[in-house]
């Protein structure tokens, strides 16, 4: 979709950083396993994770480019991110935070679930922007007496997603605390035996101080419902629609489940899972696209909507696309299965969007320039 120039095909843990081209902006998404600390090298001045390699190229790209590194930082994950692993609540955050600290920037975050700002599929994701030191934007938040105004009603997130924390009558719940130590003590001391994460769902990290606020969105614009994206019928290829034959194996897979299973092993055990909706509601946002949207098979996840004429039928490429606001066939030219699968690990990039834009305008905003010097 945006040629070969410029684009590089190779593994990241194979690219020299020397070999990267020096930019204003890091955009990223990683996997959330587990960033704590495997071993050091030099006295801690290398740090190696155990699985969350893709976080610690970013990490090594920041921290090689030295003085070269980008102003700015767009990061993604899932919203488990502020409370994994399970036995250091918030553990992986931290080291991440304090990381990003140490390399000389300012970052804010917001759990954002996309309909709740009108889009059309219910998907949670944690955002977190970076400001490099010296830049307006760092500088300016530097010079605020208290971060809650930018985070809450200011800030680059702020004014994309508003929250209803800042209004009058509402009191400003804020908690703040320090991360002390290098990387390697954050991971192994973080969180300790206390069963809640730090993290709230909004915050900013300034000079290893964290703080952190409980926010609610705040929206009143049109919304996108599932109904809205559907293709008319006679767009439809039949083999989206569920045979007769078939329907009975569905309404198992979306039904309550009470009954004894017997593993592999020969061990007996009594499986119970709840009922979900079936089919899907077309005046609601959609649920979350999963990676095994695909395939016609019979699936308790899969999306399942009824039409105009009563049958039931899947989700095409092209709507599970439009759930997460790309164009119409931005995936085609891949197998329908790996078109479902790549919406499945997307972003709904109406999300993206609207922060790239207010990133944009608070880099070129006179208020923060003249406020920085």
């Amino acid at each position: 979709r945006f040629g070969k120039q410029g684009h590089s095909n190779v593994d990241i843990l194979q690219v020299p950083v020397k070999d990267i081209p020096d930019h204003d902006l890091l955009v990223g998404g990683f996997p959330c396993q587990d960033y704590s600390v495997a071993r050091t090298l030099n006295q801690a001045e290398g740090l190696i994770g155990k699985k969350g390699v893709l976080w610690w190229e970013i990490h090594r790209i920041l921290k090689q480019k030295g003085n070269n590194r980008p102003d700015y930082l767009m990061l993604e994950n899932v919203d488990r991110l502020l409370k994994s692993p399970a036995k250091q609540r918030g553990r992986d955050f931290g080291i991440m935070l304090s990381s990003l600290c140490d390399l000389g920037y300012i970052v804010e975050w917001r759990v954002i679930n996309a309909a709740d700002y009108g889009m059309p599929q219910r998907r949670r994701r944690v955002f977190i922007l970076g400001y490099k030191k010296g830049t307006a934007v760092y500088n300016a938040i530097k010079e605020m007496k208290i971060p809650a105004p930018w985070v809450l009603t200011d800030g680059t997130i702020a004014k994309a997603f508003p929250v209803t924390q800042h209004k009058k009558d509402i009191p400003i719940h804020e908690d703040t605390f320090e991360i002390k130590g290098d990387v390697a003590h954050v991971s192994s001391i973080f969180g300790g035996d206390k069963n809640l994460s730090p993290f709230k769902n909004a915050g900013i990290i300034i000079d290893r101080q964290v703080y952190t606020y409980k926010t609610t969105p705040e929206y009143k614009g049109k919304r996108t419902v599932l109904g809205d994206i559907i293709l008319d019928m006679k767009d439809v290829p039949d083999e989206y629609y569920i045979a007769d034959d078939d329907i009975e194996k569905w309404e198992y897979l979306k039904g309550a489940k009470k009954e004894k299973r017997r593993a592999a092993s020969g061990f007996e055990y009594e499986y119970s899972e709840g009922s979900m909706v079936f089919p899907d509601p077309l005046d609601k946002p959609s649920r979350t696209i999963i990676t095994g949207e695909g395939g016609s098979g019979p699936s308790r996840f899969k999306h399942v909507i009824r039409t105009k004429n009563g049958r039931l039928r899947r989700l095409t490429p092209i709507e599970l696309e439009r759930l997460c606001m790309f164009p119409a066939d931005h995936t085609r030219g891949v197998p329908a299965s790996r078109r479902a699968f790549f919406m499945g690990n997307a972003l709904v990039v109406g999300i993206v969007h609207k922060l790239g834009k207010s990133l944009l305008e608070s880099i070129g905003s006179k208020r923060l320039i003249r406020e920085a010097k």
